[in-house]
């Protein structure tokens, strides 16, 4: 399979701000290629291999000219959409994948789980698995911190989208749809390369799609059968407008996508954020003060959300520096200005979550981890964007928050986790999103408000400025 995506240039490139060179290297380290596209040319780039063309935006004012107008910039979220009757193209058909009157309406249909009265329906049964979790973990022990929190996510997501009348259906659903989200993200970004060849890899992924839809149309089959429930797919078949409801193949786009879309981004959101809270103990303890006062280290009841400020404060800062996103591309639908650019149907846009969020004109030290900044600045959406932002922000928001608001104080309720002395910890874009490449080992122990930094090693490095560890001043001591 040969992908050429790119439509063909005719702009005098002598006067624009281009780069000339490999569109693989994005491909290869998205950070990388674009922290250069922008020291060269500023917010707005472009890079170029054999007349054809990415560009790049970085910042709110480009932000929000493409994420504002979702009929010129439409989204194309899977590369490789498959043909129009396989099963790749109906998982991969869901919300993220839909553009102009189609999206609005599945959306606002979709609003119903992810309203304020249904996502504190499942305030329970997020502190509830928090502390299953939690049960097997014993004190002196080492856990891989990304594993403990990708298999937790992965329960947890399970449940609130199908409920707990199937638990191993649902679980099925989950690996199997772990598995397409993973093959998606190894193949996608070879999609950005012109005349790629794909083809085994390809096969692969329409297999595990064909895979993927067999457990989602047996778990329809059996809601649709049974009594209904207040999981999300129950409330999703129950939904409607004046136009109908939703059709079990668009059903099966939904569920797909949703689940991929939810699993690991909360996942890595907490991965992050455990890891931070281990590198700057100072804040560890401001954090642990608030959560004894507020909580006694219990999990947070819904109405003491909004009271934990330095819970709040540090999540942001965690998806400020760490954002589990760290790109998205739109493809223009039309003749579209952008800058001195004249773009035509088919141009690839990319814009940046981690770019945007480490501008030094928007943030004071970018790089580093500082939740005390957001007691006074109040970003603009188009500047502080984990979520997304404009029409197509991310559906999930509220209750991705939710999770973390809950998960977190439950684990540091219980544990004080430390980073083990010296682990190597690296990180990687793939596709679009920035996860941990390597395990991120931590000691846990039972919480006693003492905490310490130790040293790491690893390319995070490179993402974030970490100050020296407090371990080996205290032993030096």
């Amino acid at each position: 399979m040969s992908v050429n995506q790119f439509p063909r240039l005719s702009s005098d490139r002598t006067t624009l701000p281009v780069t000339i060179g490999r569109i693989a290297d994005f491909a290869h380290d998205p950070v990388v290629c674009m922290r250069r596209l922008w020291a060269k040319h500023g917010h707005l780039a472009a890079l170029e291999e054999d007349s054809q063309r990415i560009y790049f935006i970085f910042g709110p004012e480009y932000n929000k000219q493409v994420l504002s107008d979702s009929q010129r910039f439409h989204s194309r979220f899977f590369a490789l959409r498959g043909s129009k009757r396989s099963a790749q193209r109906r998982v991969s058909s869901g919300l993220l994948s839909m553009n102009g009157d189609e999206h609005k309406r599945h959306r606002r249909i979709a609003m119903g789980p992810f309203a304020k009265k249904a996502i504190v329906g499942y305030h329970d049964m997020v502190a509830q698995t928090s502390k299953e979790m939690l049960d097997t973990w014993q004190p002196g022990e080492v856990r891989d911190i990304n594993q403990d929190m990708t298999e937790y996510m992965l329960r947890l997501t399970c449940s609130i989208l199908f409920g707990l009348d199937e638990p191993e259906l649902a679980l099925e659903i989950g690996k199997k749809t772990e598995r397409w989200v993973a093959l998606n993200h190894e193949i996608g970004p070879a999609a950005f390369i012109p005349n790629a060849d794909l083809t085994e890899r390809y096969e692969e992924l329409l297999e595990s799609a064909e895979e993927l839809e067999k457990p989602i149309k047996e778990m329809l089959r059996l809601r649709r059968a049974g009594s209904s429930g207040r999981d999300v797919l129950s409330l999703l078949i129950q939904a409607h407008d004046e136009e109908g409801g939703i059709s079990d193949d668009q059903l099966i786009g939904h569920i797909a996508l949703l689940f991929g879309a939810a699993h690991l981004t909360s996942a890595h959101s907490l991965t992050w954020t455990l890891f931070l809270l281990s590198q700057h103990p100072q804040v560890m303890r401001e954090l642990h003060e608030e959560l004894s006062k507020q909580t006694s280290g219990n999990s947070p009841r819904p109405e003491q959300l909004d009271e934990l400020t330095v819970l709040d404060r540090v999540l942001k800062e965690s998806m400020r520096v760490l954002p589990a996103s760290a790109y998205v591309q739109r493809v223009t639908a039309e003749p579209v200005d952008l800058g001195p650019f004249h773009l035509s149907p088919g141009s690839v846009v990319v814009f940046s979550q981690f770019m945007t969020h480490h501008l030094p004109e928007l943030y004071d030290e970018p790089e580093s981890f500082r939740p005390d900044r957001w007691r006074t600045i109040n970003p603009s959406p188009y500047a502080y964007l984990p979520f997304g932002a404009g029409p197509r922000m991310c559906i999930g928001a509220a209750l991705g928050m939710m999770q973390l608001k809950i998960t977190l104080p439950t684990i540091l309720g219980r544990y004080k986790l430390s980073l083990e002395e010296g682990a190597e910890v690296n990180a990687r874009v793939m596709s679009t999103m920035l996860f941990p490449t390597s395990r991120v080992p931590m000691q846990i122990a039972p919480q006693d408000g003492d905490f310490t930094s130790s040293s790491v090693t690893g390319n995070i490095h490179t993402l974030v400025n970490l100050p020296p560890a407090t371990s080996q001043a205290r032993r030096a001591a």
